[in-house]
């Protein structure tokens, strides 16, 4: 998998299968009534590694997972916080999410995440903001509240972020930053000697010595 929010892409698969299993199980008592939002699932202090080709690469971590299909729209709950984990051969972490509360919309394909937002890539971005959106359906992952990116060359603040899912692509509007002098070097822009505004005005007359008479 690549960088393209491996990790969340990750735990749909997982949990997509885990739900998949759990209706197949035979119901001992029926639903109350159609309007009721009872949960299908809910599971305490999960802690599950995830292998992908035989190779574990990932983590889900959460105290409290709920499957609630009855719900308008249907979404699985993690109102305790959930910790997703990328790992690379010697088990060292390469990325990870985390966030205080999250909701996944499984017919809209939509993540919602809420609370402490930290995302780390495997490229070196950091990302912190209170809240984070990821629709699978667009490939677009956007906030609408104060984030914060650090990478290897920049820092960026601001109100509205937009990114592709792979973190690569993305935009802060009403920002303010840092950016590293090399980067705007290599865009051709150059930067004017301090002493520039003298160059270009009136030079001032050299003093003349009055001879005495």
């Amino acid at each position: 998998m690549n960088t393209r929010m491996a990790l969340l892409l990750c735990a749909v698969t997982f949990l997509s299968t885990f739900a998949a299993c759990s209706e197949e199980k035979e119901h001992t008592a029926p639903a109350i009534n159609p309007e009721d939002s009872v949960a299908m699932m809910i599971s305490y202090g999960v802690n599950t590694l995830i292998s992908d080709s035989g190779i574990i690469k990932y983590r889900i971590v959460t105290e409290k997972w709920e499957v609630n299909p009855n719900r308008q729209p249907s979404r699985w709950i993690f109102e305790k916080g959930l910790l997703l984990e990328q790992f690379d051969l010697a088990m060292h972490i390469q990325s990870y999410i985390q966030c205080d509360t999250a909701y996944y919309y499984d017919v809209l394909k939509l993540w919602e995440l809420h609370g402490r937002v930290r995302i780390l890539t495997k490229k070196g971005l950091r990302f912190s903001s209170e809240e984070l959106f990821w629709d699978e359906r667009s490939h677009e992952i956007y906030s609408n509240r104060y984030s914060h990116l650090i990478t290897s060359d920049k820092e960026l603040h601001g109100n509205r972020f937009r990114s592709d899912e792979n973190m690569t692509k993305y935009s802060v509007k009403t920002s303010k930053g840092y950016f590293d002098r090399k980067e705007i070097d290599k865009s051709g822009d150059k930067k004017e000697p301090a002493d520039s505004a003298r160059v270009r005005g009136r030079q001032p007359k050299q003093p003349r010595r009055i001879p005495n008479n």
